[in-house]
């Protein structure tokens, strides 16, 4: 038996341009390199990611989209968090003493290239709002 898709959701070759266009408004907030872009993205070839960025619209495959899936996760928790946007966008920049850090910041965690980096600082943001 097959799962009914929620009414919402877009089928998954039509989530390619918005995730797209979600994490690139979401890298310029973050003041993130183009070299952590592409890290975050899982490393797509240059050629692939300068025609995402270019046409805010393309077909990652189902890790990308993942990986995009829980920085919006990480900003969603963040907005929330933090009252002010800017100290919001900040702290994934700053040092931070919490022991999954180890003294460096949630961005030096996620760019390890790993998508359980991004999923273990999405669930430590989860944990300090008290989502469980």
């Amino acid at each position: 038996m097959s799962a009914t898709p929620l009414p919402h959701a877009l089928p998954a070759d039509e989530l390619g341009g918005p995730a797209l266009r979600s994490f690139f408004g979401l890298a310029d907030r973050w003041n993130l390199r183009i070299a952590d872009q592409r890290k975050l993205l899982g490393d797509p070839p240059e050629s692939t990611f300068y025609k995402w960025k270019r046409q805010q619209d393309g077909a990652p495959g189902r890790d990308t989209i993942e990986r995009i899936s829980y920085l919006l996760g990480i900003w969603k928790n963040l907005q929330i968090l933090f009252p002010d946007a800017a100290q919001a966008d900040a702290w994934l920049h700053k040092p931070n003493q919490a022991p999954l850090f180890g003294g460096h910041s949630a961005l030096q965690r996620m760019l390890s290239g790993n998508v359980a980096d991004l999923y273990v600082v999405r669930q430590y943001l989860d944990a300090q709002r008290g989502v469980s």
